[in-house]
């Protein structure tokens, strides 16, 4: 957290939260969304002010509750999150990279939605993938040991039935996906919803005042 900000906070620390007016889009893009965007539900405004943006990026942390804010000065923004609280780009020469410009130095785990999300953790990090990234990503993945295209993913995706248990993944096949450098390893793909990893990350989507 930037200095100034922590001396604003206790300059002034009764300043009302704010909620709505900020939004983390899934390609990892920051949205200003006024009354008309909240009003119509719309993604709102990209912010593109280079400074600014960094600014978010340096105040950016969460409350006890899994609420992700925006510490503007004395001032929580909270923010409506469309997908996970971080958003990876992958990257050639740095493997995956969060939105706010920090590298990943490792990825522990990765999950996949009906949707065809891609969604890695690391530590308390859980961040999707861009979904312009997800060619790249595809070229990574292995379906019992051989590569895997389109149509067998999705094949894949669709046996995923969460109530019939390990049997139904067993003879879906075991999803893998092999990291290139910077991390020269390999991990699991399992299945699950984003609700579900909300639920077990403890992270809102779009947060309320109490």
């Amino acid at each position: 957290m930037d200095e100034i900000v922590k001396q604003a906070m206790a300059r002034w620390p009764n300043v009302p939260h704010c909620y709505g007016w900020l939004a983390l889009d899934a390609r990892g893009v920051w949205r200003m969304r006024d009354e008309r965007a909240q009003a119509l539900k719309l993604p709102g405004d990209k912010i593109a002010h280079a400074t600014l943006l960094g600014f978010i990026n340096r105040n950016y942390q969460h409350d006890a509750q899994g609420r992700w804010y925006f510490q503007n000065g004395p001032q929580r923004v909270y923010i409506n999150l469309e997908a996970t609280p971080y958003v990876a780009h992958n990257t050639p020469d740095q493997g995956f990279v969060l939105h706010t410009g920090t590298p990943l130095d490792d990825v522990e785990r990765a999950w996949m939605t009906k949707e065809g999300r891609l969604i890695l953790q690391t530590g308390e990090i859980l961040a999707q993938v861009d979904d312009r990234d997800m060619a790249a990503c595809l070229a990574l993945l292995r379906l019992d040991g051989k590569h895997i295209d389109d149509e067998q993913l999705l094949e894949w995706l669709n046996l995923q039935d969460k109530t019939a248990g390990e049997a139904v993944g067993e003879a879906a096949g075991v999803l893998t996906m092999r990291l290139n450098a910077p991390y020269h390893r390999q991990i699991d793909v399992q299945h699950a919803e984003l609700p579900e990893l909300a639920q077990r990350f403890n992270f809102v989507s779009a947060p309320q005042a109490d």
